[in-house]
């Protein structure tokens, strides 16, 4: 089973990006458990989304406790109790133009940072970076493949399909390569 957890604030997309990327797996056959918390339900407090994808129905109903994978909407949130929801050698994908040693991140996680920002302003997207974020997280990850992920994202964006596509295309093959790394 792959457990990822995604940490944002509210109004980034973090919610949706769960819910885009629960769409995905479940579109290649897999079994998927979704399920969000929410701080102080109010613009810019810390969100989660949660996420378990196999092969197999997905039982397991409590909190995830040691995720293989995360991703993080903004590197000010990356504090020791996001992280030790984590493997220690866990997948972490950060949104910022900072580089993976500067961001300092203990253990033997695989830290991988992403320009979500900047991919989305190259897109004509302005702040809206969650279409770049699920590409580079699904890059980084191997999985959900990018065809299915992109079709995801034309059918269920309320506006500019065409640009939150071609964010998402960037940051995967801009991320591509570090999968194959991995």
């Amino acid at each position: 089973m792959l457990e990822m957890i995604i940490l944002g604030r509210g109004g980034q997309g973090a919610q949706t990006a769960g819910n885009l990327l629960a769409r995905a797996f479940s579109a290649q056959g897999r079994y998927v458990q979704a399920f969000s918390t929410y701080g102080g339900a109010r613009r810019g407090t810390p969100v989660m989304s949660s996420l378990r994808v196999d092969e197999k129905r997905v039982r397991q109903r409590c909190n995830i406790t040691k995720a293989d994978a995360l991703l993080c909407f903004d590197a000010s949130l990356l504090e020791a109790a996001f992280l030790d929801q984590s493997a220690e050698d866990a997948l972490v994908v950060v949104n910022t133009g900072s580089s993976a040693q500067a961001l300092n991140i203990p253990g033997d996680r695989r830290v991988v940072c992403v320009d979500g920002k900047a991919i989305a302003r190259r897109n004509n997207m302005g702040k809206v970076v969650n279409s770049a974020l699920l590409g580079g997280f699904c890059a980084a990850l191997g999985q959900p493949d990018i065809e299915t992920l992109a079709r995801i994202i034309e059918d269920t964006a309320p506006a500019k399909k065409r640009q939150n596509v071609a964010a998402c295309r960037e940051a995967y093959e801009l991320l591509a390569p570090v999968a194959q790394e991995g």
